[in-house]
């Protein structure tokens, strides 16, 4: 466990390396008694920083819900963190990489909530009539850690390595939506790099969100209607270069892309 002060300063030089673009140490090393608790509070700490210079929370994400990414960063359950103002990006739209300090993509099936969403003791059928529609998005994680050098603690205090997301145009019901079965096709100037199912994710994209709108219950937050969630990418995270045309196909649900100067 870590006090108040280290919670405070840890925060601090998370924002500090969002503001620099110079990646810091591992907190999990700055901090040997590092929990996941103190991580969730540090991320806290940093949306309250955000909050209160105006930028609204408008999603949240949901991390390492595939057993592909969580052998990718070696971790064993999954993880939550925010989307809030800046972190939006235009479908075919440009972004410059230098806004980044080690940035990788992941498609994943999102969710846009149609009315509130609180747990626990949620179950996968009642998050369903939460949602007003599925759509294909693309997520851009970050990691304000060197080198992605992270513990599970380290991912979380850092927003579970979120920074930004793209959306499609195409909306369905979810009932529309073969969740678990539908295959998205991942590229790189249009040559396939990747591939996965909603499967991939907790079985489901819905069991992600279930399992979000719980976590987040158990310290009184409600997901609420209008948001934005990302559920989990449904293979493992690919990094991208400056010049990058990155785009995913998500059958009914459309294509969705970013290219990145």
């Amino acid at each position: 466990m870590i006090d108040d002060t280290q919670v405070e300063a840890a925060a601090a030089a998370l924002l500090g390396a969002y503001a620099s673009r110079v990646p810091i140490a591992p907190l999990s090393e700055r901090y040997p008694g590092l929990t996941v608790d103190d991580a969730y509070a540090i991320q806290s700490a940093q949306i309250s920083a955000w909050t209160a210079d105006g930028r609204a929370i408008w999603g949240y994400k949901v991390g390492l819900t595939s057993r592909a990414m969580q052998q990718q960063l070696g971790v064993d359950q999954p993880d939550y963190g925010f989307l809030v103002d800046g972190m939006g990006y235009p479908d075919g739209g440009e972004v410059a990489l230098d806004r980044f300090l080690a940035a990788r993509v992941e498609p994943e099936i999102a969710f846009v909530l149609g009315r509130d969403l609180r747990g626990p003791g949620l179950t996968a059928d009642g998050a369903r009539e939460a949602v007003d529609a599925v759509v294909a998005s693309i997520e851009i994680i970050d990691s304000r850690i060197a080198d992605w050098r992270i513990t599970l603690p380290d991912t979380i205090a850092d927003n579970a390595s979120s920074a930004g997301a793209v959306l499609g145009s195409v909306r369905l019901p979810v009932d529309a939506v073969d969740l678990a079965g539908l295959t998205v096709t991942l590229a790189r100037n249009g040559d396939r790099i990747a591939e996965g199912t909603g499967a991939a994710v907790m079985d489901s994209p819905l069991n992600a969100l279930t399992w979000l709108a719980n976590k987040l219950g158990e310290y009184g937050v409600t997901l609420t209607a209008g948001s934005v969630v990302l559920p989990g990418s449904v293979c493992a995270a690919a990094p991208v270069s400056a010049g990058d045309d990155i785009s995913a196909d998500f059958g009914p649900l459309g294509t969705v892309g970013i290219r990145f100067s």
